[in-house]
């Protein structure tokens, strides 16, 4: 690459600095794409290390109720691959926070891959996690293969064993996501007992950071996995109050009050 990636330089930091990274997602025009804009801002400034931007889809698999009703809203809005794209630009004016595009293969095979691989990385994108696209399919297809200097952030599941870790590993890039639970997104109460044992199989295979997610709602729960983990990844629960608060004059307040007590939880976890 010619430039540092910004992800890799983040967890560079993080790293020298023996630090555990936050990553926020949220759902890319939720209520509208300029308040995503000025919601990235609101992340990073209260703590968010790296932002993972979700590309509203009408059929997220994968996704509970929450994120689920997040993409109705965006695409209701008009939300657009493009438009998606578009803020990210915007978001580049001012920051330099790592960004992630999480999105499912439809939309962005409609959208060209090599033209959304093209446009993403000229916006300013710095990864892109396909969920519903297996590294060895994407392999076997060579209209599939990355492109530029986007990193391809690859998923490991509880049910994954030990040998398609290694596949899975082989062909990430920037940091590995543990989705810590089988299942949909969403809040959960308690914690997967088995996310130290996990990480460090996963570790095992690998010297990229390990990010887990799926579930972590709270600070108490975010300092949990803080400890096992390189990096703590938040959705459903900030999705949710976005949801909640999207059209209220304090929207941006709210979340920085929900967030900054998470963000600090895992600095000190």
């Amino acid at each position: 690459m010619s430039t540092p990636n910004r992800i890799e330089t983040k967890f560079q930091s993080l790293r020298a600095a023996k630090q555990c990274g936050f990553i926020a997602y949220i759902t890319a025009g939720d209520p509208t794409l300029d308040t995503t804009v000025s919601l990235v801002a609101t992340l990073e400034n209260s703590g968010v290390d790296i932002i993972e931007l979700g590309i509203p889809f009408s059929d997220p698999l994968a996704d509970g109720a929450t994120i689920q009703a997040a993409s109705n809203r965006a695409l209701a809005a008009g939300a657009s691959v493009k438009g998606v794209l578009e803020s990210v630009k915007k978001i580049r004016t001012t920051s330099q926070i790592p960004i992630v595009l999480f999105t499912y293969l439809n939309p962005i095979y409609v959208y060209g891959f090599d033209k959304f691989h093209e446009d993403a990385s000229a916006a300013g994108a710095d990864g892109v996690l396909i969920l519903d696209l297996p590294p060895d399919e994407a392999a076997r297809n060579t209209e599939l293969s990355k492109s530029l200097n986007l990193l391809s952030i690859r998923l490991i599941a509880p049910t994954t064993p030990p040998e398609r870790m290694g596949l899975i590993a082989k062909s990430a890039e920037g940091f590995i996501y543990y989705v810590s639970r089988e299942g949909v997104t969403g809040e959960q109460t308690s914690l997967s007992a088995s996310i130290g044992s996990q990480v460090r199989e996963i570790q095992s295979h690998t010297n990229l950071p390990i990010a887990v997610g799926f579930g972590i709602s709270t600070p108490e729960q975010a300092a949990e996995v803080a400890k096992e983990s390189d990096a703590v990844v938040v959705g459903s629960a900030i999705v949710r109050r976005i949801g909640e608060f999207g059209t209220h004059p304090n929207l941006n307040a709210e979340i920085t009050a929900f967030v900054a007590p998470i963000a600090q939880a895992i600095k000190q976890g």
